[in-house]
């Protein structure tokens, strides 16, 4: 007997993005008392200026339910039609059950499969990656990414190395097939052996004010050197393998980590002088999995960017975890 494959597609593509940010604007000043450092010095560390916060009402689930009904509503899919859902989270704390299904229900989508994916602040490009390989390989129709964090819930706020870096917010994207591919081979791995690089667990060192919950804490200079060595040559294979040049590529969407690391990367990797590149953290800080999608749709809504451009986006974080791929952007 020989089973039915599905039929595979000659392409899949983003249809629409959409994103979440939570009310709260936090500023330097109120982190600033905090950690007793200027926040003239926070902007030059990390080139932030303010970050939203979520309150109690505003959800690792929430918020992801409302980046994805925007996501929705921009490309006209029904979310009943939709067959997966995937939530890219390094910060959902309940370890069962899981997110997506609760945000696949809130949004109507009650037949589509769900599952939750920690890559950390490279989850998006992950789950993109296999939205795009499931809708290529005719296992699905309609894929529906998000990456959505409350990384607050993570950070202890007295700690002068991640305090003033870390915010919430929720970005998503509609992954539906398309007639050519949409998507470039993404080229992704792990470095697992310089996995102490970023950790979440017990405070590095007990205070009567500080939290008693599992904070993270990470190794900055360490984490730069890496980056800034290893990801070029992984953002130049990508293109590469996208059978693009680097000329084509309009736009560059790192993972918003932090401004000098952005630039740094933008720097090494050589664009085009008119290439855009993102650096939205100024406004929004580290969203963890949630960076790419909300600077993806940032620069849309602003026109930035157009509808067919090709951008690069770079996810890279815990783990050591790292994806690239060229994506025509919505």
């Amino acid at each position: 007997m020989t089973i039915r494959a599905s039929v595979p597609r000659p392409g899949a593509r983003i249809a629409a993005v959409g994103g979440y940010r939570p009310g709260r604007k936090v500023g330097n000043e109120e982190i600033g008392v905090r950690i007793n450092v200027s926040p003239q010095w926070m902007e030059r560390r990390s080139g932030i200026r303010t970050r939203r916060f979520a309150t109690a009402e505003e959800s690792v689930i929430t918020m992801a339910v409302e980046a994805g009904r925007t996501a929705l509503a921009r490309c006209g899919t029904d979310a009943a039609d939709l067959d997966l859902v995937l939530l890219a989270t390094t910060s959902f704390t309940e370890q069962v059950p899981a997110a997506a299904p609760r945000v696949a229900q809130m949004l109507g989508a009650s037949l589509a499969g769900a599952v939750d994916l920690d890559a950390a602040c490279s989850g998006f490009c992950y789950a993109l990656a296999q939205a795009n390989g499931l809708v290529r390989a005719g296992e699905a129709d309609s894929v529906l990414v998000i990456g959505s964090e409350r990384m607050s819930d993570l950070v202890d706020p007295e700690d002068p190395d991640t305090a003033f870096l870390f915010a919430d917010g929720a970005g998503a994207a509609v992954v539906l097939p398309g007639d050519v591919p949409g998507f470039g081979p993404v080229v992704w791995g792990a470095e697992g052996a310089r996995h102490q690089l970023v950790v979440c667990g017990p405070p590095a060192a007990a205070r009567p004010s500080g939290p008693s919950r599992p904070v993270l804490r990470m190794s900055g200079l360490e984490l730069y050197r890496w980056a800034t060595t290893c990801l070029p040559g992984i953002a130049r294979q990508a293109v590469e393998t996208a059978g693009v040049r680097l000329g084509d590529i309009a736009a560059f969407i790192p993972h918003q980590a932090n401004i000098r690391i952005v630039d740094a990367l933008a720097s090494a990797i050589s664009f085009r002088p008119d290439t855009v590149v993102a650096r939205t953290i100024t406004d929004s800080g580290n969203t963890s999995a949630a960076s790419i999608p909300l600077a993806m749709e940032e620069l849309l809504t602003s026109k930035a960017v157009s509808s067919g451009d090709l951008a690069l986006l770079l996810g890279f974080g815990a783990g050591l975890a790292y994806a690239a791929q060229v994506v025509v952007l919505p």
